[in-house]
């Protein structure tokens, strides 16, 4: 009986450095102090700009650290926020983290909010804004004379919103102040400078349009006229006295003021 052929171990490759490499993936170092700091100041700026709440898988992919590492991150902020009693939290909601207000400050917001609903300008005051703005420096007196009305109302108003504001005097009698449109005005409206508004001439209707318009104005005119126009009286017809029979004499009745008692002798005698 011949004995088994002896099983030869099979030679290992030789190892480079290349497989000591793969060996290693997988494997992860945990971030430094440093980067843990980065990493803070990186979700305070994404939630800061993001409209909605931001998921902690969607932090974890931008800052290419694991989901866990990024939760006790977020903890860490939302702990030290409230430690420090700022007028804000940073806050878990729908799935991911937001900044909001302090319960403890709701007054004030409610108070904010207000005020920013009531900060609509009339349409006085846009009409008054537009005339400073085109027409800037322009006096107080000669905004009225344009708008045919009273404006020292509207301009207090455009001058404490921010949006006006006095530019210098007019050499003229009086030194009347002059108003002219500020920083915050082309802020608003999101222009470079007073060159960046649209010209005038883009808003003034062509010459037919103005044609048709006063052609339109003249038989409206024509019309109020003949409305207006007063009626002819006509006479009425006077009526004629009949003769009365009294003591078999016949009498006519005299035309008096009043009604004639025809039982009256005297009356109908007279």
């Amino acid at each position: 009986m011949s004995e088994p052929d002896e099983v030869q171990p099979e030679e290992t490759p030789e190892r480079d450095g290349a497989d000591d490499a793969i060996d290693a993936v997988g494997v992860v170092e945990p971030p430094s102090v440093e980067a843990l700091a980065e990493a803070k100041r990186a979700i305070e700026a994404m939630v800061l700009v993001a409209t909605d709440p931001v998921e902690e898988h969607l932090l974890a992919q931008l800052l290419e650290l694991p989901q866990t590492v990024v939760c006790d991150l977020c903890a860490e902020l939302a702990t030290s926020y409230e430690t420090e009693s700022r007028g804000f939290q940073f806050v878990q909601v729908a799935g991911g983290w937001r900044y909001q207000t302090h319960p403890d400050v709701a007054p004030y917001i409610e108070r904010y909010v207000l005020e920013g609903q009531a900060a609509r300008l009339s349409g006085a005051a846009l009409e008054t804004l537009a005339i400073v703005a085109y027409k800037q420096p322009i006096s107080r007196g000669q905004v009225a004379a344009i708008r045919g009305v009273n404006v020292d109302g509207v301009l207090r108003t455009l001058t404490q919103r921010g949006y006006i504001d006095e530019v210098g005097r007019d050499l003229g009698p009086g030194q009347a102040t002059l108003f002219g449109t500020t920083q915050s005005f082309l802020e608003k409206l999101g222009l470079a400078s007073l060159d960046d508004l649209p010209p005038l001439g883009d808003f003034v209707p062509s010459a037919d349009v103005v044609e048709a318009l006063e052609q339109t104005l003249r038989a409206d005119s024509d019309e109020a006229h003949a409305d207006k126009a007063e009626p002819v009286e006509t006479a009425e017809p006077v009526e004629t006295a009949e003769p009365v029979d009294v003591d078999g004499e016949t009498a006519v009745p005299a035309e008096v003021d009043g009604d004639i008692d025809l039982t009256d002798p005297a009356a109908v005698e007279s």
